[in-house]
């Protein structure tokens, strides 16, 4: 069975110390303050700094400040979206709600904890959100739920450690576990809590882990009777009365105070009464935990405590007078307290009316037990209260717990709803490819036929293409031969005029030779090359002449035209006149003008029509 001082301990929590403390309080929580003031300083550690803060504050009992240093960082996490950070935040005011027992408000709180836990979709912070979660159904006295978001934070450390929170849990998990006197898991959690507490700066934390881990080996010295397990609950003890000097102002003067406490608890438990070392110790330890809290405000059962194993060790060495002024002291202490412990005062009180029992003193022993009987029904009454506020809670956890599930069982149904839904969609599929089977195989074959027929068509009509393409080429070269063809008539035409000129100078020359006529060459070579002259250039514009105009002649004329006729025909088509034509031709004027009627009479016309006029119509 542990010692009252020891539940106190770890179910109530931890306080901090006035005068010397608090001096060294101030300067640490002032020199975060200062910290948080500075303007370099990051929206995100200033939200660390401002829940540091919060949590030494809330140590401190000075709750208002605490839940306002909180709320200031959950606004500035929220300004800035660090969703992390305000659920670290939201933590802390459930944390001090649950000390203030605000109960009307906490589990909104909690659930805003889980809320921005979610949002920020860190592990750390869900973690955090698990750890509030924890502390919600520490005050309902729901350890089973306690265990499960516990384990619920650890399973979230795995992904992203944080030592801090990591320490927080375990030792929540050694508080259950040692509320069931689960030896082997108390001393687990405790010794897991240390490890993860030795990794952070928060001291105060650690020593009360020390604390727990010297709790875990008295339960196994009270089992084993091994003087090596009395030696490590002395060993831890003093760890965490040690840590108090090695960082002054970061451990709480109640958690010193408590250490010191429980070691004198250990050396009045475990040593005989006439050990007169033990006594020493117990005594020292006992009145040092009175000094630190004597003028504190807070912390009053913790100085209570102390001031009854003085007075313990006082009745054994029968001095009732100094043990009754020890439990005056703590009754006093108790009274200038504004809501004081009624388990501690019950104590008190009950302990001053034995005493005066045993020196006689009736009336006082009366008094002091009617004031038992008060403030057990005063603490009758506000365990009824708090009951009814922890039922009210239960019951709206109860109901929200109830509309998840319910929620969770319609998700689960609407699954299985829409799995069997899917499954006769599936059925019914596989069912209309079964009966349309042979619809589409013939409707594939359908398709693959036309498809051919579409191939063939598509070949027929490329075959048809390429034969009006070599159709089309055979046409196109057909009318480049026809036009070289009536290039090359033209050519011919022109050099045949050009010959047959030249074979009537011949013939010419032939017959003045003949005849004894003088011939002067020279005089007709000098001629002839200017007639030449000129046929060139009659001979190029009989090139140009219209590619029909000579067929068009013999077909007006019907064929009746000469070699000659046509000569003249193309040198009156290119204007020329009589003069011209017959220095071409070599021949009288006179022999121009009887050749223009005969080929007017071969084209039929009549002696009105000009022939000039009626040739250059011809290729209009």
């Amino acid at each position: 069975m542990k010692p009252l001082l020891l539940n106190l301990l770890f179910l109530c929590g931890c306080a901090i110390g006035w005068l010397p403390a608090v001096h060294a309080q101030s300067v640490w929580t002032d020199s975060l303050q200062a910290v948080v003031n500075l303007p370099a300083t990051s929206p995100e550690k200033k939200t660390a700094l401002l829940n540091q803060l919060s949590e030494s504050y809330r140590a401190a009992k000075i709750f208002d400040r605490a839940e306002a240093t909180a709320r200031q960082s959950a606004v500035i996490a929220l300004q800035h979206k660090n969703f992390a950070e305000a659920a670290k935040a939201y933590m802390q005011l459930t944390n001090v709600k649950v000390n203030t027992q605000q109960l009307q408000s906490l589990k909104r709180t909690c659930d805003s904890t889980l809320l921005l836990a979610q949002q920020a979709k860190d592990p750390v912070a869900m973690a955090y959100a698990c750890y509030a979660q924890v502390l919600l159904y520490k005050i309902l006295d729901n350890e089973t739920d306690m265990v499960r978001y516990g384990q619920l934070g650890l399973k979230q450390l795995e992904k992203e450690n944080d030592p801090y929170i990591a320490a927080k849990i375990y030792y929540q998990l050694y508080v259950v576990n040692s509320a069931w006197n689960n030896e082997e898991k108390v001393n687990i959690y405790a010794l897991k809590a240390t490890e993860n507490a030795l990794q952070t700066t928060d001291y105060n934390l650690l020593s009360n882990c020390y604390t727990a881990l010297s709790i875990a080996h008295e339960y196994k010295y009270d089992s084993t009777k091994n003087k090596t397990e009395l030696d490590s609950i002395f060993f831890f003890l003093n760890k965490s009365e040690e840590l108090y000097r090695q960082y002054p102002g970061q451990v709480a003067p109640s958690t010193y105070a408590i250490a010191c406490i429980n070691i004198a608890s250990t050396y009045q438990r475990y040593f005989p009464e006439n050990h007169p070392e033990a006594r020493t110790l117990a005594i020292r330890y006992a009145d040092t935990a009175r000094s630190v809290l004597k003028n504190s405000p807070y912390n009053r059962e913790v100085l209570a405590s102390s001031l009854g194993i003085l007075s313990e060790y006082a009745l054994r060495e029968n001095k009732q007078f100094l043990a009754e002024h020890y439990l005056l002291e703590a009754y006093e202490a108790m009274l200038a307290d504004k809501t004081p412990y009624n388990h501690t005062m019950i104590n008190v009180v009950t302990a001053l009316s034995s005493l005066y029992e045993r020196m006689g003193l009736y009336q006082k022993a009366l008094q002091f037990q009617q004031k038992a009987t008060l403030y057990n029904n005063k603490n009758f009454k506000a365990q009824q209260a708090l009951n009814a506020q922890k039922l009210e809670i239960q019951y709206e956890t109860e109901k929200k717990n109830n509309e998840m599930r319910i929620l969770k069982e319609r998700e689960n149904s609407r699954r299985i709803q829409n799995y069997l839904y899917g499954c006769i969609a599936l059925a019914a599929f596989l069912g209309l490819i079964f009966m349309f089977r042979s619809y589409h195989f013939r409707l594939r074959y359908s398709l693959q036929r036309e498809k051919q027929l579409q191939l063939e068509k598509q070949d027929s009509e490329l075959q048809i293409k390429l034969e009006k393409e070599e159709q089309a080429r055979l046409r196109a070269e057909q009318q480049l031969m026809e036009v070289q063809q009536q290039q090359l008539k033209k050519e011919v035409m022109a050099n045949v005029i050009q010959l047959e000129h030249k074979n009537q100078v011949l013939h010419q020359i032939k017959d003045k030779l003949t005849e004894g006529e003088p011939v002067n060459l020279q005089k007709m070579l000098k001629e002839e090359m200017v007639l030449d002259s000129d046929f060139e250039h009659a001979r190029l514009q009989i090139q140009q002449v219209h590619p029909d105009f000579f067929q068009l002649l013999q077909d007006k004329a019907l064929k009746k035209l000469t070699l000659l006729d046509l000569k003249l025909c193309a040198y009156l088509y290119l204007k020329m006149d009589t003069r011209q034509i017959s220095r071409l031709m070599h021949i009288e004027p006179k022999s121009v003008r009887m050749s223009r009627y005969r080929i007017k009479q071969k084209l039929g016309l009549d002696k009105e029509e000009d022939l000039y006029i009626f040739l250059q119509g011809l290729t209009a």
